[in-house]
């Protein structure tokens, strides 16, 4: 049997699929079920900054935020408490053998930083921080946006031993000088990369809706481009989500030089299951080329090992093109 254990921000893993945050992250049952599966770490689902400041009296200061926006932070914190979910946290460490690692949605460096000391004190193996700011003020410039990635990391560290991985979206005037700037922080991963909430339009009803919110297969090209790209580089773990819907998925990307993947669209689809078959591809795979460990290939085709390595940048859209028969 081929060894499939790998790293991951310091952590040993005993394959590289990580169940990433989703609501099937949410009960000790549901982890239970990924563990015997193959999932060799979960990612809880998030919490939301918003629920851990939750002071709604002071947040009604805030003229930026709606009164509807009030109420369903009001309701979404009765039935998603703080303490049920350092119980999570808790009882799933006490349930699963495999790492167990909270995830804070979050915008800003402000006062809910402290609460990442009682995750570390509940038993958290890390804490993934989901940063999730939308460039979308005309007004905030790149360089303020990029400054509250670094600000968040310094808060968070001064509260926590733990490991910290940072999951970010692709949204950056300079996509690769930032992901290596973030990799000199400390911190064990980034994860690449955050799917930011798209809104659709209903033509029947003339009125927004939200668009898809699973993943399709097309879209881990991008991640893995970046990864193969940028993994020689820094400084932390990179890590892929995003499309990874099958086990070859899963070698390509750590071929490209990815630490490990996290999965979620794929479980909902097919259940905790479907991570058994992922792992039987990755071993017939090496199996058929006689690989004995993941280790062994892990970045093998990233920018500085491949021959070719314009193949990941505008050159090779070039000679793409100016050979294709259109």
């Amino acid at each position: 049997m081929p060894d499939l254990t790998t790293e991951y921000m310091g952590l040993s893993l005993k394959n590289p699929i990580i169940a990433g945050s989703c609501g099937l992250t949410n009960s000790v049952e549901s982890i239970k079920k990924l563990e015997a599966n193959g999932a060799a770490a979960v990612v809880l689902k998030s919490l939301f900054e918003e629920q851990i400041l939750m002071e709604v009296e002071s947040l009604k200061s805030d003229q930026s935020i709606h009164t509807e926006e009030l109420d369903y932070i009001a309701g979404y914190n009765r039935q998603h408490n703080l303490d049920e979910y350092l119980s999570l946290v808790s009882n799933a460490k006490k349930a699963v053998s495999i790492p167990v690692i909270p995830s804070i949605n979050c915008a800003s460096a402000n006062e809910w930083t402290s609460f990442a000391s009682r995750l570390q004190d509940a038993g958290a193996d890390g804490l993934e921080l989901n940063i999730y700011i939308m460039p979308g003020n005309i007004k905030q410039k790149s360089e303020e946006i990029e400054k509250i990635y670094f600000d968040i990391i310094r808060e968070v560290r001064k509260h926590i031993t733990v490991p910290v991985s940072v999951k970010i979206g692709s949204y950056f005037t300079g996509l690769a000088n930032m992901i290596f700037s973030l990799s000199l922080q400390d911190i064990g991963a980034i994860i690449m990369f955050n799917r930011f909430h798209q809104p659709d339009i209903n033509l029947d009803k003339m009125a927004l809706s939200s668009a898809d919110i699973f993943s399709s297969p097309e879209e881990n090209l991008m991640p893995r481009r970046w990864i193969g790209m940028l993994s020689h580089e820094v400084k932390c773990d990179l890590v892929a989500t995003t499309g990874i819907h099958d086990g070859h998925t899963v070698l390509k990307n750590i071929l490209a030089g990815a630490a490990a993947v996290q999965i979620a669209t794929i479980l909902y689809k097919k259940g905790p299951e479907v991570i058994n078959e992922m792992l039987q591809q990755v071993e017939e795979w090496m199996n058929i080329k006689n690989i004995s460990s993941i280790k062994e290939i892990t970045g093998e085709l990233n920018q500085a090992n491949v021959k070719d390595p314009v193949i990941y940048e505008r050159s090779q859209f070039m000679r793409y093109f100016s050979n294709a028969k259109i």
